[in-house]
């Protein structure tokens, strides 16, 4: 499996020089490694633009970061840039350039053979057979990566089954992909409309962790970049805890929880078993771990509903200390309701599949 990273968003044309840099040590102390870096909409010269590149990604060099930065045709042009020269990108110490814009696959397939080893990054929000059209012209492709747009104006987001099929194409090749959560707070974008910057309109408005379980849960997305500036430190910090690798739930308990069935629920390695039902979530380990633990019956008169925690109880027989998850309502008397999940989370009970592993964590 490729290396997940998480990213941040600088945008030099609309911000502040020392509070990027502040931006970006603050995103160094939480484990953020790479940076998307705008140049749709430079003003200057090329002289004094690749000044105000570089000076702000040789401090992200300094801190680890790998800077990867967004381009047009127009910039091209504007800059007097050549497609045959990449000297200028290699000159801002860039690891590579984004292209917004589509060529004719076979400048693409050429560019990923440029002699700065520059990685050439390409738009993998349209479900055409573009990538398959750069990959026959034989491109370099481990210099080759896909990563999605952003959408500043609330509505414009990707749905869901659209923004999987674009990323199969690249996943289908084994390249580097990655997509935009949006910050809650963050101001700064490339216009002057930043309803937040998601790929995802359905993560527009969610907690900043849960659009990046959304992104890595997929299984299709390796790196999750913050799409607008400037994020909180909480924010920061929530992402800076996430399992990139294993879905990670929280549940918010019952107040009648005991101790074996929080030992259960959060010290276990949870996976689903591989003959599922439409019922309930099964992880049936604990009932083998915890068999010879006594656990009283509680909480077991109410309906169960989409999202509860349950554990079977002593009445349950073998069943005992299996831990569940309720996918569709229903009653049973022989299992205790431990909690619930958070209630933005639910829909991410859709991601685990037969032998999907998983944990579960207390809600803060």
């Amino acid at each position: 499996m490729t290396k997940r990273q998480l990213g941040l968003s600088i945008y030099p044309d609309h911000s502040d020089f020392e509070e990027d840099k502040a931006y970006l040590i603050l995103g160094h102390q939480y484990g953020f490694t790479r940076i998307f870096m705008s140049m749709l909409e430079v003003s200057g010269s090329a002289a004094e633009t690749k000044l105000k590149y570089q000076r702000i990604v040789d401090f992200g060099n300094e801190l680890g970061y790998e800077t990867i930065i967004d381009v047009s045709p127009r910039i091209f042009d504007q800059l007097h840039i050549s497609y045959d020269d990449l000297s200028f990108f290699n000159d801002l110490h860039v690891a590579g350039i984004r292209l917004d814009q589509s060529f004719d696959g076979a400048t693409e397939a050429l560019l990923s053979f440029n002699p700065y080893n520059l990685i050439i990054e390409l738009n993998a929000s349209n479900d055409v057979d573009y990538l398959n059209n750069i990959i026959s012209h034989q491109a370099n492709e481990p210099f080759i990566y896909g990563c999605h747009n952003f959408y500043p104006q609330v509505g414009t987001g990707l749905p869901y089954d659209y923004f999987i099929a674009c990323s199969k194409r690249f996943k289908k090749y084994g390249i580097h992909t990655a997509a935009f959560v949006a910050s809650q707070v963050g101001t700064i974008g490339p216009w002057n409309v930043n309803d937040g910057l998601p790929t995802l309109e359905m993560d527009r408005h969610l907690p900043i962790d849960v659009q990046a379980k959304n992104l890595f849960s997929t299984g299709l997305i390796d790196d999750v970049i913050i799409g607008n500036a400037y994020a909180s430190e909480k924010e920061l910090a929530s992402l800076s805890r996430l399992n990139r690798y294993q879905l990670t739930l929280p549940v918010i308990f019952n107040d009648d929880v005991n101790d074996i069935e929080k030992t259960i629920a959060l010290e276990s390695q949870h996976f689903r078993r591989g003959d599922i039902n439409e019922t309930v979530i099964r992880s049936t380990m604990p009932r083998v771990t915890y068999q010879a633990v006594a656990n009283q019956p509680h909480d077991n008169s109410q309906q169960f509903e989409r999202g509860d925690v349950l554990i079977g109880n002593d009445d349950f027989g073998v069943y005992k200390n299996e831990l569940q998850i309720v996918l569709e309502p229903h009653r049973e008397p022989r299992k205790n309701k431990i909690g619930h999940i958070s209630d933005d989370e639910i829909f991410l009970l859709d991601f685990i599949k037969p032998w999907i592993k998983f944990q579960l964590t207390a809600a803060d």
